[in-house]
Order: structure tokens, then C-alpha cells, then sequence
């Protein structure tokens, strides 16, 4: 049918299937030390990826063979796949295809699991069951790649704070914690820079800062959060309405959409 009408039209305008339109997930890519490899909404779709011969981390045996594998998308790995072509942190991302099921992940920007540390994955604040190759993003979702120390993986931090705040006035922030089940508490006794204080038991606390900066909730045991970029003037309206983010497109056709604000 798509044919015929082609065919129809050719006197007409040029007619050519739809392309499939890429998918913009928030990807964050933190090592067990709390170093953050990437943290941006990433535009991905169908990648292909070399696998890695010395890829050992599941064991002798089971290194990849080296070839060049198709990833059907959007999926978890895609979008590390796809920021890696903009962020030299990611780089290299080391997967096997050993096995049956799907490809397994040993290491990105070159901090490799090993021993009983792996490298954990989250959808939506929740732990996934399957294999980032096969975990299927949707728009606006929030993936989070971590190096586990071990299993059980640690708690997730969320930091929620405004995008903008007065010079030397004080404003809440709230930290969260969440589980593998993705089940939420407050966390009390997280650090956020600026603020005195720890959280209290309700995971709140109050920071005040002198001019624009990123704030990251930390907690000894946990995933540090999220970062926030707080703009900081003496006027409200000299900051943007709506919270900061870095956005990254791949290398086909993305129909990007920005932040609310100007």
C-alpha cells in the first residue's frame, strides 16, 4: 500500500516512510565512590555496540567476541550508548555477549565490575529485573546505571529543590530515599551543600547561598542524588522560571523539547 501510494504521489511531493522518532530519558551514571560519569536527558533509539574482549567481569569465559551487536531501542543501554558519543566520561563502555539472554555490562569510562560489585540498574527510582539492553525507555523516564559494592545495591537519593532562590535567603530543599522496590522514605542525616544542617527526620532542611550553584545530596550508604542548579540573584526574575538540564541529542533526527522557562 505504502508503494501505491508513493507511486501516486510521485507527480506530487516525494514520499517516504515515517522515521521512528528518538526517545529523551534522563540518564545518571554513578561509580561506587560517588563519582558521577553522566548526568543529562540523553535522545536515543536502535544502537549498535562493539562488545568487549576483554570484558572479563562475569567471569573467564565469558568476554564478548568482539563483534559488532545491534541493540533494539530505546532501551537503558542505548541512552549510555548514545551520551557516550557526547560524553568522554562514558567512554569505554564495556559489555559481553556471552550469553543467551542479552548482553551483560562490565564497566563505563573504564570503572570495571569485579569481584561481587556490579553494575546496578533503576528505572524510575525502581531496580530492574532485566538486562539494560532489553529495559525499554519511555519519554521522560529516569535511568540510573550505578557500580554496586555489592548485593543488596544501596538506597537512591532524590534531591528536590527550587531552580532559584535569593541572594543570602534561606529555602527548603526536601531529600528522599528509595529503595530496589522503589519505595520511598524521607532520608535523615543527608549533607546538601549550603545547608548547616543534615536533614531531620522528615528528609527536610533549609540552605541559603550567596550566589548560583549545583547542589547533590550525599548520605554515607546511598547513591548520591540528583543534581539541581539553583540560579541565585537578587531579584526572583532575574533567574529562569523553570529548573535547569543539560540536553543531549544523538546522531539522527531528534525532535527535541526544551524546559519550561525562556
Amino acid at each position: 500500500r505504502l508503494a501505491l501510494a508513493c507511486a501516486l504521489a510521485a507527480m506530487a511531493v516525494p514520499c517516504t516512510p515515517a522515521a521512528a522518532r528518538t526517545v529523551g530519558a534522563d540518564l545518571r551514571v554513578v561509580t561506587s565512590g560517588g563519582k558521577v560519569l553522566a548526568e543529562q536527558r540523553q535522545y536515543t533509539d536502535t544502537v549498535r555496540i562493539e562488545t568487549d574482549r576483554r570484558a572479563d567481569c562475569f567471569g573467564p569465559g565469558n568476554e564478548g567476541s568482539g563483534d559488532t551487536v545491534r541493540v533494539a531501542g530505546p532501551t537503558a543501554l542505548g541512552l549510555a550508548v548514545d551520551a557516550a558519543q557526547s560524553d568522554r566520561d562514558l567512554r569505554p563502555i564495556s559489555v559481553t555477549d556471552a550469553f543467551d539472554f542479552g548482553l551483560g555490562v562490565c564497566g563505563f569510562g573504564g570503572f570495571e565490575a569485579s569481584g561481587n560489585s556490579f553494575w546496578y540498574l533503576k528505572s524510575n527510582h525502581r531496580g530492574s529485573q532485566i538486562g539494560g539492553d532489553t529495559l525499554r525507555v519511555k519519554p521522560g523516564d529516569d535511568v540510573l546505571w550505578y557500580l554496586s559494592p555489592g548485593f543488596p545495591a544501596p538506597d537512591e537519593l532524590v534531591l528536590i529543590a527550587p531552580g532559584r532562590a535569593r541572594v543570602g535567603q534561606p529555602f527548603g530543599v526536601r531529600v528522599l530515599r528509595y529503595d530496589d522496590a522503589g519505595e520511598r522514605r524521607p532520608a535523615v542525616g543527608a549533607r546538601v551543600p549550603g545547608a548547616d544542617l543534615p536533614t531531620g527526620s522528615d528528609g527536610r532542611t533549609t540552605v541559603s547561598l550567596d550566589e548560583g550553584r549545583n547542589l547533590r545530596a550525599r548520605l554515607a550508604g546511598t547513591i548520591p542524588s540528583n543534581s539541581v542548579t539553583v540560579c541565585v540573584a537578587e531579584r526572583l526574575s532575574d533567574c529562569p522560571a523553570g529548573l535547569a538540564q543539560a540536553i543531549f541529542g544523538s546522531r539522527r533526527a531528534d525532535r527535541i523539547a526544551g524546559t519550561a522557562g525562556p
